[in-house]
């Protein structure tokens, strides 16, 4: 699959307020998804995924004691291909700094996080997805537990990223749960494409709200694009504001 293959204008916010599927979601608190004595292995295709998917459940877990740990598998140079304002050589430097400074607006303790960058292909993960099992297991512990992206996630880092993940949880006898990023870009409110039957809400207070918008303003390659090249945006505002609702979603058991 190519990078945006299922990725469409899906439904705006309104529409999502509306669906009966993500309104009936049962609510996991974090406790449950990482008990006490784990650790939160947090898994990023690119620079920024771990805000947009997980910024809120960082903060929560950050609250309970919790050790994090982050993995960004690429740098995200390939974001605009072709853009003057966005090369690639720009990019492999900008957006590792944006991701940084997004973590720090968290306000997470950032001396204990333990970062790990991976260095692979942007937008071609896939071609590496075995390397990439053998190396996150290089990290991992049994008592672990790993959010990564979502395996049908519309986006073929996303993906492979997902099947990479789940390969090295099960290797070491991991928990691992998948996380929509790039669904929210194509997929509909009631799609039975969404495996709504294994969906949990992680609920985010204001604060936490508060701290991840403006965690998601760091990211301000992916807020821009190059509209003199007719490169829109990689977050519009719609789909931005879909990422800063009071709730996060989790595919529990990956």
């Amino acid at each position: 699959m190519n990078a945006t293959a299922r990725v469409g204008k899906g439904s705006g916010l309104h529409t999502w307020k509306q669906s009966k599927s993500l309104a009936q979601l049962p609510v996991i608190n974090c406790n449950a998804l990482v008990p006490a004595g784990s650790r939160a292995v947090i898994i990023a295709p690119h620079p920024g995924d771990e805000i947009l998917g997980c910024g809120g459940l960082m903060q929560l877990l950050a609250r309970l004691g919790r050790p994090l740990q982050l993995i960004s598998v690429t740098d995200g140079c390939a974001a605009y291909p072709g853009s003057a304002v966005w090369p690639a050589e720009r990019l492999s430097v900008i957006r590792p700094q944006e991701s940084a400074e997004a973590l720090r607006r968290l306000d997470l303790p950032l001396h204990p996080l333990k970062w790990i960058r991976g260095g692979f292909p942007d937008h071609a993960v896939a071609s590496r997805e075995t390397a990439l099992a053998e190396f996150i297991e290089r990290y991992l512990r049994p008592t672990d537990v790993l959010f990564a992206s979502w395996n049908h996630d519309g986006h073929s880092d996303h993906e492979a990223v997902g099947r990479a993940a789940a390969r090295a949880a099960l290797a070491v006898g991991a928990r691992f749960h998948e996380v929509p990023i790039w669904a929210w870009r194509w997929a509909q409110p009631e799609d039975q494409l969404i495996p709504w039957q294994r969906a949990r809400k992680v609920m985010l207070d204001p604060l936490s709200v508060a701290r991840k918008r403006h965690a998601a303003h760091a990211l301000a390659s992916q807020l821009m694009g190059d509209p003199a090249a007719g490169m829109p945006a990689m977050l519009a505002p719609e789909i931005l504001e879909q990422l800063l609702q009071p709730f996060e979603v989790v595919f529990c058991g990956g």
